[in-house]
């Protein structure tokens, strides 16, 4: 059932899937981290199995033509980087710096990022709009000048483009606990990792149109299918406890 959250078993849903459907997936999967009982295994090597038996499992449902992103630390990335050789086609490490450095250690630098994967299933015949993504110039004095004259590169005059620079690897974007401060206090939200609209956005934009189906894999608060939604996009998502599904969301419950 499309523009639905199946409140199921990511494995029995994922089997539920018919292959070669989705154009776009957008995973944010337990990190084993133990910030809930969802994110907490055993050992490494069960939440390693865990994470390789979903992945194959996805890789399975999405078209020739489509792709997908995968959050996770940097540690894990690097793993599951090793573990997509020659599966699916490599496109980018994003590393998506929080401005969030929520840390007590003394023994090691502060974290201050995730790591997003961003994977096509074929190396040429995939949609990427890199137009709708575009960012703004970092100096605006300097672009401000160019707008008037232009910087002489390589014997060509180049002009800035008015919608911004390429979106680059690296994204400043602030996490959704500090999005949501009151007086300037952070507070609890209704699921622990929720990630930021705008990263959500920035992903649907640049791979995939309208009509599309997006994938959300481990909805949490269903941010991803209501950001499809919003961009008319088609979803299909997945989530184990339906307390934290959005209440604007249509659910089905297995």
């Amino acid at each position: 059932m499309l523009n639905t959250i199946h409140i199921q078993d990511v494995f029995s849903f994922l089997e539920s899937l018919e292959d070669s459907s989705i154009d776009l997936a957008i995973i944010d999967p337990p990190y084993n981290l133990n910030v809930a009982t969802w994110d907490s295994f055993k050992s490494q090597k069960d939440f390693l199995d865990f994470s390789f038996k979903w992945i194959d499992l996805l890789l399975l449902k999405i078209k020739k033509s489509g792709s997908f992103y995968i959050f996770n630390t940097p540690y894990h990335c690097a793993l599951f980087l090793h573990y997509l050789q020659e599966k699916a086609v490599f496109q980018n490490f994003i590393t998506w710096y929080k401005k969030d450095g929520l840390s007590y250690t003394k023994k090691r630098f502060v974290n201050n990022q995730e790591s997003i994967l961003f994977y096509t299933m074929d190396c040429k015949k995939y949609y990427f709009d890199c137009e709708s993504v575009r960012v703004p110039y970092a100096s605006t004095s300097r672009i401000a000048h160019a707008h008037k004259n232009g910087i002489l590169k390589n014997g060509k005059r180049w002009y800035p483009n008015e919608n911004g620079k390429l979106c680059p690897d690296v994204w400043e974007i602030v996490s959704q606990r500090h999005k949501q401060k009151i007086n300037g206090k952070t507070q609890k939200l209704h699921h622990p990792t929720i990630k930021p609209k705008e990263i959500i956005e920035r992903m649907i934009k640049a791979s995939s149109k309208k009509g599309d189906l997006v994938l959300d894999l481990f909805s949490g608060s269903g941010m991803t299918s209501l950001v499809a939604r919003d961009l008319e996009r088609d979803f299909i998502g997945c989530e184990f406890n339906k307390e934290y599904v959005d209440s604007s969301l249509n659910i089905k419950e297995h």
